[in-house]
């Protein structure tokens, strides 16, 4: 009887060394990979291919054009939505800002605290004085308040209706025609499409609506009367009598003009007219038409004149400039910490060539990590688009020709 273990059914032992894929240490195999460079090829062709995309033919140079064009005109698309979205909110941000800034730049009495109450102004009787008597261009010479357009609306007008005044402050005063309270016609343009839209809802006026316009030292209560749609060189509309520019007026009248139709190509011009009912002075409160009254009894002034978060954040110049400051301060971190990996990489062959792009380039040249890259990349993109709010597209209204045609459409000549 035999003593012992039976090994009769035990595995073959292996023999480790003659399995060459097998690394027993990293710096055994660093020095076999150093002592055979196509075996140190081959590795770094697993690793890329572990990373995905070594083994991936690059694309042909015609379809690399074809992914740039459509690279451009994905740009030129945004470009455009954001050029649509200045003109429909930022001009009105801009607006309100400059309305803000030119309201506090006079003296005027705040018809919401009179001697810290508010009280309905009387009617007075007799010839309206009229204010003021003459003004220069840009100057503040009234305010109106427009009751349908809703409780927060009232508008700044200036002198004159050139580009530069109804851009920047939405409404201005023909410099040919009366002023508030003289016989004839105050005529007044404003855009109903961008720049703040204040005449956005012009149509919505009903024959009887209130049209108040304040000066420093007096209200002027119109009503509206009608409307009428005109070719832009029917000046006859801005006439001291637009019912006939042949005879001698014997009315009040106010006269807005705006853009018809509203959101296409202006060809005609909207007309809407009013006519004075009674003037008050400022001093005595507020028309009646601009009160409510509480359930204690007492009178409120009932437009609410709070500036938007948005017209608080002044030029957007400090924005574009704060901006880059970032981005260059990320920059400079992530290079001294990370460097450009993705562009070692590529030089070192452990991943693939890339097709040429203009976003993918601009995103490899960003240093660090793949989260730090797309942070530095969305920095310039946000820079980009603030510095186009700022003064690319003001100057493309200013300058081209159609953009120009778009924005000065609500006069007319």
């Amino acid at each position: 009887m035999r003593h012992g273990r039976h090994n009769s059914g035990a595995p073959a032992p292996i023999d480790l060394a003659s399995v060459s894929d097998v690394q027993l240490f990293p710096e055994d195999d660093a020095a076999r990979m150093a002592a055979d460079p196509a075996n140190a090829s081959r590795a770094r062709s697993r690793r890329a291919a572990v990373r995905g995309g070594a083994s991936s033919p690059q694309r042909s140079p015609v379809w690399q054009a074809l992914g740039i064009c459509a690279e451009l005109l994905i740009t030129a698309a945004v470009i455009c939505a954001l050029y649509i979205v200045w003109q429909m909110w930022w001009t009105g941000v801009e607006a309100e800002r400059a309305q803000n800034e030119t309201t506090q730049s006079v003296d005027w009495s705040d018809p919401s605290n009179n001697g810290g109450t508010v009280t309905i102004a009387k009617a007075q009787e007799g010839d309206a004085p009229v204010q003021p008597k003459d003004a220069k261009y840009g100057d503040l010479i009234a305010q109106i308040y427009i009751p349908r357009f809703g409780s927060q609306w009232h508008r700044n007008i200036v002198e004159g209706t050139t580009l530069e005044q109804l851009n920047r402050h939405g409404l201005g005063h023909y410099d040919t025609t009366q002023m508030p309270g003289q016989v004839g016609n105050f005529a007044v343009a404003g855009h109903r499409n961008g720049y703040g839209q204040p005449l956005g809802d012009v149509d919505k006026l009903q024959e009887g609506d209130p049209i108040i316009v304040r000066t420093k030292d007096y209200w002027y209560v119109y009503h509206y009367t009608r409307y009428e749609i005109v070719l832009p060189t029917d000046v006859y509309v801005i006439a001291p009598n637009p019912e006939d520019s042949t005879a001698n007026p014997t009315k009040r009248m106010i006269t807005l003009t705006t853009c018809e139709p509203k959101y296409s190509t202006p060809t005609h011009r909207w007309i809407s007219y009013g006519e004075l009912a009674y003037w008050a002075k400022v001093s005595d409160g507020v028309p009646k038409e601009l009160a409510t009254t509480d359930s204690s009894g007492a009178v409120k002034f009932s437009t609410t004149e709070t500036p938007s978060i948005a017209s608080r954040i002044g030029s957007l110049d400090k924005v574009v400039f704060g901006a880059l400051v970032v981005w260059l301060v990320l920059f400079i971190a992530a290079a001294v910490a990370w460097r450009w990996p993705v562009l070692r990489e590529i030089r070192a062959g452990e991943r693939r060539r890339p097709d040429a792009s203009i976003y993918g380039g601009l995103l490899r040249l960003q240093p660090g990590v793949a989260p730090i890259r797309w942070l530095l990349l969305a920095l310039l993109l946000f820079a980009a688009a603030a510095a186009l709010f700022q003064w690319g597209f003001p100057w493309a209204a200013a300058n081209i020709p159609f953009l120009q045609q778009m924005s000065n459409f609500v006069a007319v000549s």
